[in-house]
């Protein structure tokens, strides 16, 4: 395809910056924008998509299908039965179903490595062949403790303990496999009985709800993989055992299990943290610390795009925008309350001269602040602020995963002070900015929650109902389809929570908006009625991304780093065929650049390693120049993901 540089290239910016302008969203896709700029990129030659939702058949997980989460949950029952045949005196501590499959955590007392995995599959296979019973009772604390202490289960006792410890009359259930049958068995419905002096039969058993399938021959282990062998702290607590943990996923069949590999490699292939070292987005140094992120030039320019987008948008929407510190005092957080209830996730406090200063885990006191600095007058409001502010939360070593899991992270956190009866509009409004930004990125399947009010909660009866009447509400004149947490909620309001659905049908937690009648209790903040008299404003939090870090790796991962055209590092690689060329390349850079196109020029290797290195590095569009490009002032276009 050759097109003169002066019509192709300066007039399709231009096209291209009208196309931004006119409301037609501007991620509409690297292919179809060039298509709509030059008539001769016909939608035959051009695929519409270029990379980016190619969407595997969905997987059904654990939530969404009570048979599989029985089969999953039995599964690791079989794993801790096989591995405590295949090595005697190890412990179990948890192990329960995931969304695709499950884990099991153990204390063995020599470390085994990802080659006896396979020796474990084995033994499994064996159970599930026995066709043996899982076999639910349900026996008295005193009888479960007996139980456990016999056994030498460390991990069980303390599980027992925290069970009894949130309630001492909790029914205590036991799964066994194979038949326990024995006059030892000791049921709670029995207070009276005496507690058993021998273990019970050689069947292996847990401390478990349920639910499992009848019987191990019900688990197809064709359909069984043990796929992953780590460490894991005991709790989570970095200061506790580290446990050797075993992952595996558990199908119904062959089939699912083949379908899941296949998920599962596009998953590796699609890996933000791999892609972030492979194109140059971004790193984490250990000598800086774990969960703090290195923006590189690639990723930082992706970053600055996605922040000015984010800041024009609520600009649009009458936000105004606000920059506060990332440190305060610790009295603040003590009016908030957040140094009651989220010590655990902020770090320890800061000596500056004779005061105590305390990093941010939120930006919402500082938002009040804005708001309190003036008086304000129904007139005022709602009153919409809105910022791109880094917070600083505690994550554990063992929890930090790429940018799904940091340290340190931009929340895109904005906060509305408005009248009770401006309610269901600001919320109906943020449901539109969400919709339009998520939507600009490709995101439009949303899954949605709305919680309600807990048992214990601050503000009066009315503005409860009130609110949640207008969450509901607002969602119902979306026609968002919503799943409702009945006392969900936060102590200080309710909240809807979105998660948007990526290509390979995962879903991940973006979007939240919560309305807070405790905050504006703490802080006394005011706005002056028509009758002249003092009144709270109802305070909204909301947040489209949630966490930016959290976002662009969802984003990384959904286009497996074929950005969209708009965001694309480097949207145009002008490669010349040989040496002779260079300075013609260097022109047609030139004339982009002047025309706002983010282009570089590479050359002295082969045009088939330069297109090779291009597509590697996911430039969208590459313009290849030689004898006959200079003669016809022109250059040869390929676009990313075209072959020949």
């Amino acid at each position: 395809l050759k097109q003169p540089i002066s019509s192709m290239l300066l007039g399709g910016v231009k096209a291209y910056r009208c196309l931004a302008k006119s409301g037609i969203p501007i991620n509409y896709g690297q292919s179809r924008v060039f298509s709509i700029i030059n008539s001769s990129f016909s939608s035959e030659s051009v695929p519409e998509k270029v990379n980016r939702n190619v969407k595997l058949e969905a997987l059904p997980i654990s939530n969404d299908c009570p048979e599989l989460l029985k089969i999953r949950h039995s599964t690791a029952h079989v794993l801790a039965m096989a591995v405590q045949r295949c090595y005697k005196g190890t412990q179990v501590a948890i192990g329960p179903w995931t969304e695709k499959g499950f884990f099991y955590d153990f204390d063995f007392k020599a470390p085994i490595s990802d080659k006896e995995l396979k020796d474990i599959k084995k033994e499994m296979d064996k159970i599930i062949k026995a066709n043996l019973p899982f076999i639910r009772e349900e026996v008295s604390a005193e009888e479960a403790r007996h139980r456990i202490e016999l056994s030498q289960e460390s991990y069980k006792l303390e599980i027992l303990e925290s069970i009894l410890k949130r309630d001492p009359n909790a029914t205590i259930s036991i799964y066994h496999i194979g038949d326990p049958s024995s006059p030892s068995s000791a049921s709670s419905s029995d207070p009276e009985k005496k507690v058993s002096k021998k273990p019970p039969p050689p069947v292996w058993w847990d401390l478990c709800a349920g639910p499992h399938v009848d019987r191990t021959g019900d688990l197809d282990p064709k359909a069984i993989e043990l796929e992953t062998l780590t460490g894991a702290y005991w709790r989570g607590d970095t200061a506790r055992p580290m446990l050797t943990r075993i992952s595996g996923s558990a199908w119904r069949n062959r089939d699912e299990l083949e379908s899941y590999r296949l998920w599962r490699a596009e998953g590796a292939r699609r890996d933000h943290r791999r892609l972030g070292q492979d194109l140059d987005l971004f790193s984490i140094h250990d000598e800086a610390g774990g969960g703090l992120v290195y923006w590189h030039p690639n990723g930082a320019l992706v970053r600055h795009l996605i922040e000015s987008f984010w800041k024009e948008k609520h600009l649009a929407h009458d936000y105004k925008l606000v920059n506060t510190p990332h440190i305060a005092k610790v009295d603040l957080w003590q009016t908030s309350g957040h140094l009651d209830f989220y010590r655990e996730s902020m770090y320890d406090t800061i000596g500056v001269e004779d005061e105590r200063y305390q990093l941010k885990p939120m930006n919402c006191p500082f938002h009040i602040g804005v708001y309190k600095h003036l008086p304000r007058s129904y007139r005022d409001l709602p009153y919409r602020v809105a910022e791109l502010g880094t917070v600083y939360r505690y994550e554990a070593r063992g929890a930090l995963h790429g940018l799904f899991r940091v340290r340190g992270f931009t929340q895109d956190d904005g906060h509305i002070f408005c009248l009770p009866d401006q309610i269901l509009p600001e919320i109906t409004h943020v449901l539109e900015i969400v919709e339009e930004v998520l939507g600009t990125f490709g995101f439009h399947d949303y899954e949605v929650n709305l919680s309600t009010r807990p048992a214990k909660s601050v503000g009066s009866d009315e503005i409860w109902t009130q609110s949640e009447n207008a969450l509901k509400a607002a969602l119902d004149l979306k026609k968002w389809k919503f799943e409702v947490d009945e006392g969900g909620g936060a102590f200080y309001g309710p909240k809807i929570d979105i998660k948007v659905c990526d290509a390979l049908g995962r879903k991940w937690q973006c979007s939240t908006v919560q309305l807070d009648f405790n905050l504006p209790e703490r802080f006394e903040m005011s706005y002056v009625d028509e009758q002249n008299v003092s009144r709270r404003p109802i305070m909204i939090h909301r947040a489209i991304f949630g966490s930016l870090e959290r976002f662009f790796g969802i984003l990384i991962e959904d286009t497996c780093g074929a950005f969209p055209l708009w965001l694309a590092p480097v949207q145009v690689r002008v490669l010349p065929v040989s040496d002779q060329f260079r300075d013609y390349a260097d022109k047609v850079a030139a004339q982009m650049r002047a025309a706002g196109i983010r282009v570089d020029v590479q050359g002295q290797l082969s045009v088939a390693k330069l297109i090779r290195n291009a597509q590697v590095a996911k430039i969208p569009v590459v313009c290849v120049v030689g004898a006959k490009e200079v003669e016809t002032n022109s250059v040869s276009v390929r676009l990313y993901g075209e072959g020949g």
